[in-house]
């Protein structure tokens, strides 16, 4: 089963993950992403754990904003291709439609064919076409359906 461990809103709140190898590139990032934008539970980042070892970290890209939240989601590399990511995203989605039910989830891919744009369809996912995305330029955009 898997788990989502929030990730708190300061380094300090955060000695458990601080010293976990693959946690370290993402947390300070984390933090620094809460300090711009909020940090309003549940739309948070999170450590994904299953079966006792973390195996990825996943977010909300901030609260929803106009009815619409954005999901994102990693794999850690000892994990990856073992359907990890479609369990974050899957965990994403229930956290969001247990806290709002009318929220439209939406996720961005660079590419409408690679393994993030298979876990997405595999979770429920639209591909919506381009838009532009002010981090990262064009983006292939998706949206869950029930």
């Amino acid at each position: 089963m898997m788990e989502l461990l929030p990730i708190k809103e300061t380094l300090a709140e955060n000695a458990g993950f601080q010293d976990h190898q693959d946690c370290k590139p993402s947390l300070a990032m984390t933090v620094d992403f809460f300090n711009r934008i909020g940090y309003q539970p549940p739309w948070i980042g999170y450590y994904a754990r299953k079966n006792g070892e973390l195996v990825g970290s996943a977010a909300f890209k901030g609260a929803p904003q106009n009815g619409r939240v954005e999901i994102a989601y990693g794999t850690f590399p000892p994990f990856q291709r073992q359907g990890i990511a479609t369990e974050m995203c899957r965990e994403l989605v229930l956290l969001a439609r247990q806290t709002d039910p009318a929220v439209t989830i939406t996720a961005r891919t660079f590419e409408p064919d690679n393994e993030s744009s298979r876990v997405l369809q595999r979770n429920g996912f639209v591909g919506l076409g381009t838009v532009w995305d002010e981090e990262d330029g064009t983006v292939w955009e998706w949206e869950y359906r029930d």
